[in-house]
């Protein structure tokens, strides 16, 4: 399914949450529970995708496509292609999605006619009350929930922006990581001794969350402070127009690459001829010049560049092997996308 340009997916073990619980209600009253159970859960589901979507719509607005939402028995997972450049940015994209359902609770608020109080809280999550004062209890919770300034939560990220508009975005996220993970021991205890199996799995699912982002920030931080310069292949032999491809081929034999540079008298590049074209040239005209075979149709990358900036440009390259060229186009090396998601794996600590 389709909704604004964004795939919405169901995960298989949705389905299978459900037939969990329509068996239960079924157990419990009949048919007639498990409309109305079922009809809870999904309705609830249904303005968790709203919440996804309001992240999703508020990172359109910068520029930021989310190929897909999906659904899952623990909530949904919004796939934003990045995370917003700027704190405030990111702010605002992690608040509008509990916006979604302040305003989901403000308008069932306005049908039920009246605020609920604490002991119909604690009905709903015993499973009382009316569909829409239970509708309206757990957009309530859901906001109350995802605030939490704790990985992987809104909350967190919430967080984690107000601080990197003062600090570098990795310490920001490391101390934001470090509140996340107070969170999560401070619920460990609360279901530890108050016997509550669903806080200990909160508290495991917060703690894990909090370190795998501040192992993530830590990782960018460090990509965006390397260099191409620092990782690339050394030039290696390089041709010249007006060569003949005897010639060429001879250096060519001495490459480590399928491609080699051709280059002008001061290195500029000028184009890439394949090894394997060379190759088939030898064989029907080894005097003939490699002017035509220079092809000028590939990318390049600055030595300057930072790795995640390099990574970033490259997301809709097919191409595997790039010349890196200085601030003067001229050719200083050579980078395999192999070589550069090893050190993007390699600084990111995995």
């Amino acid at each position: 399914m389709r909704i604004a340009g964004i795939d919405v997916r169901i995960h298989a073990t949705f389905f299978l949450l459900l037939a969990w619980f329509g068996f239960v209600y079924y157990a419990e009253g009949g048919p007639a529970a498990v409309f109305a159970g079922l009809s809870f859960i999904i309705l609830l589901f249904v303005c968790v995708i709203l919440h996804e979507f309001g992240h999703a719509l508020a990172a359109r607005a910068y520029g930021i496509n989310t190929p897909d939402i999906t659904l899952l028995p623990i909530g949904g997972i919004a796939r934003l292609e990045r995370m917003p450049d700027k704190p405030w940015q990111e702010l605002v994209v992690a608040l509008a999605g509990p916006a979604v359902n302040v305003v989901i609770a403000f308008a069932l608020y306005i049908v039920v006619g009246r605020l609920l109080v604490p002991g119909e809280f604690q009905a709903v999550a015993e499973g009382g009350g009316s569909l829409l004062s239970k509708l309206l209890a757990i957009n309530v919770m859901l906001v109350a929930f995802n605030l939490l300034p704790a990985f992987p939560m809104d909350g967190g990220r919430v967080l984690r922006s107000l601080l990197a508009m003062r600090l570098k975005h990795a310490r920001a996220t490391r101390i934001a990581a470090l509140v996340g993970q107070i969170v999560a021991v401070i619920f460990g205890l609360l279901g530890l001794f108050g016997g509550n199996p669903f806080l200990l799995f909160i508290a495991v699912f917060v703690f894990f969350g909090a370190r795998v982002e501040a192992s993530f920030a830590s990782g960018k931080e460090r990509a965006d402070e390397t260099h191409v310069g620092a990782i690339m292949q050394t030039m290696g032999p390089v041709l010249s127009p007006g060569m003949t491809v005897a010639e060429a081929a001879g250096l060519a034999m001495t490459a480590r690459n399928a491609v080699v540079a051709v280059t002008d008298p001061s290195l500029r590049l000028l184009g890439v001829i394949p090894v394997a074209a060379l190759a088939d040239s030898v064989r029907w005209d080894p005097s003939a010049l490699i002017d035509p075979l220079v092809r000028r149709d590939f990318a390049v990358i600055a030595s300057d560049a930072s790795l995640a900036e390099t990574v970033a440009n490259l997301r809709d390259s097919a191409q595997a092997l790039f010349p890196v060229v200085n601030a003067t186009s001229q050719l200083v090396g050579w980078l395999t996308r192999e070589e550069l998601a090893a050190a993007i794996g390699f600084r990111n600590g995995t």
